[in-house]
Formats: C-alpha cells, structure tokens, sequence
C-alpha cells in the first residue's frame, strides 16, 4: 500500500505570500505531494501611472507613492505579495481600463495569465524533485491560464479529469461550483453540475482510496456557511450579525454520498474552515485568510485505504 503525505491549500486569489509558503511546506514537512484546489488568481489591479518627468505614480492600500523606474520591480512584487495585479500604464490607457469592460476584461485575462506563469517559476529551489505538485483550477479561475499551467513540467494540472497521485490514490480534480452571486467563469447550474462531476467521477476506478479534490464544498456540510447577500451583493444583518446560510453545491453532495471517496478536498467558502463526514467520505476545507497572507491548509496523511494523519497548518 502506498504512504503518501500531502499538503492541501486553496483560494490564494493572488497572494503571491501564501503560494511561497505553500511551495516552502513541501521541505517543511517533507511532502510527497503539494495538492492546490483553484482561485489562483487575483481581482484587483494596481495601475502604475508613468509621468511626464520618467517618475511613476502609484497607490497601494491608501498609501501613495512615487517611483523611480528603478523602483518598480520591488513595488511590483509588493503588490503581489498583497494579492493585487501591478500593471504599469499611462493615464490615458487608465481612463480606458476604467470605461471599457471587454478591453479591462481582456487585460485581466493576460495580467492573470502572466502572474501564474510568474508563480510557476518559483517552485525551482523551493520544491524537491521527488514531490508531485497538482494544481486544479477553481471557479474563479480564467479558462486562459490552464494551457500556461499545462504547460509547466513540475506540474501535474487536472481539470475534470482523473490524475495518478502514488500509484494507489487517485484524484479527481474538478474547478466548477454551483452558481454564485458573482457570475464568475466556472459555474453553471446544479443540473449540468452533475452531468459534469458525474461523468468525471464515473473515470475513478478505486473509490476506497480516491481523493475528491471538488473546489465547491457540499452543501450543508458545515464546511459551506457564508454571510447571506442582497441583489448588490450587500450582507444582509439579522439582529446585529450577519445572516450565515449555507451556500455549497447539493451535486457536490449527492455526488460524495454515490461514491464514497476516501477524501474530499474542498475550498471556496473562506468563512468555513473545519473538517466533516459524509458517510465514510472524510471532507475538508482549510478556507483562506489570502488578504492578510496567512497560509493555510491540510497535511493529509494517506496509507492505503485510510488517513493516518489530517491537521491543520496556519501560518
């Protein structure tokens, strides 16, 4: 039987600071294997303004600034390591990013792209060869950056498919959720939900040791409770507190009670971090503090058809 020791993170949305901690986690503790289930990649853009005079101006988190060209390189990795996107432009072009949506769109979509091709880097020097690294996309994930991680050879990338963790395990790797307020890339309705996971889950050919690595949590599974919103995305305060509701997939859910996979890897609510049972399926999820560039995730030890060790790593 196959003794595997993994790290589980996810929903780094861009923090540049939580994905280095995560690389540095496979020398830590000795990892066999880095799993990263999706939200890789960052939403806010931090322009760099070029003047006149060869200086830049910037503002990052209410504090202004102005650069040298000299300077830049450091701000800009400043600014990722806080989970926002830099972009050097001119005022002219910001007057246009700000007005046209398919333009901003398309320059996101380019900027995410080269960010994650930026991370890919990094994992030379930080990640011994002999420790797998599989990385699925989430729900918030542009289509773009599958084919830039596909095309890193450190990297194992999984997306409805079934990938090879040791040998024994196996992982299912599916990015799309349920629909959510934000008509975010990957998402679609509980019905074609299912078609989807049902068709990937049906490749799995050893459920006593398969791994479900699904980015949205089941629904009422604890590991799904997020603050209740308005049609403008407002929270809704009940009695001085926000309404918590459960918001993860019921597909996900039905799906875990068919199969029974020995685990499942979950992310996308930030708010519900914990661990719960499904039947035999033991389900997770580390949620994600990416703002303040706290790592957080699950070392998951596997021995065969069993979890011999499950903890939770913050830091």
């Amino acid at each position: 039987m196959a003794r595997t020791r993994l790290m589980f993170a996810t929903d780094l949305h861009g923090s540049e600071s939580v994905w280095r901690k995560f690389l540095n986690s496979a020398r830590v503790y000795d990892l066999d294997a880095l799993v990263l289930s999706g939200d890789m990649t960052g939403k806010i853009m931090v322009p760099i303004y070029e003047r006149a005079d060869g200086k830049y101006d910037a503002c990052l988190i209410g504090r202004d600034y102005v650069l040298d060209k000299s300077e830049i390189p450091d701000f800009a990795k400043k600014v990722r390591m806080v989970a926002y996107l830099p972009y050097i432009t001119n005022r002219e072009e910001g007057a246009r990013i700000g007005q046209d949506e398919t333009y901003r769109e398309g320059l996101f979509e380019r900027m995410e792209c080269e960010i994650v091709e930026h991370w890919l880097t990094l994992i030379e020097g930080r990640v011994p060869d002999e420790c797998r690294i599989i990385i699925s996309p989430g729900n918030d994930d542009k289509f773009a950056i599958d084919d830039v991680i596909r095309k890193c050879p450190r990297v194992t990338f999984g997306e409805e498919e079934v990938v090879d963790l040791d040998g024994e395990h196996e992982v299912l790797c599916f990015g799309w959720s349920n629909t959510t307020p934000f008509d975010s890339p990957r998402e679609c309705s509980e019905e074609e939900l299912m078609t989807k996971l049902d068709r990937v889950a049906q490749m799995v050919k050893h459920m006593a040791t398969a791994v479900f690595c699904v980015h949205v949590p089941p629904y009422d599974s604890q590991l799904d409770v997020a603050p209740l919103v308005d049609k403008e995305l407002r929270i809704i305060v009940q009695g001085g507190r926000p309404q918590m509701v459960p918001v993860g997939s019921k597909t996900v859910r039905k799906v875990i009670e068919k199969y029974q996979p020995l685990l499942g890897l979950h992310g996308h609510i930030h708010e519900s971090p914990g661990f719960a049972k499904i039947g035999r399926t033991q389900c997770l999820n580390p949620g994600s503090e990416y703002g303040e560039g706290i790592f957080k995730g699950y070392l998951v030890e596997l021995d065969g058809p069993k979890i011999k060790k499950l903890q939770r790593i913050e830091g």
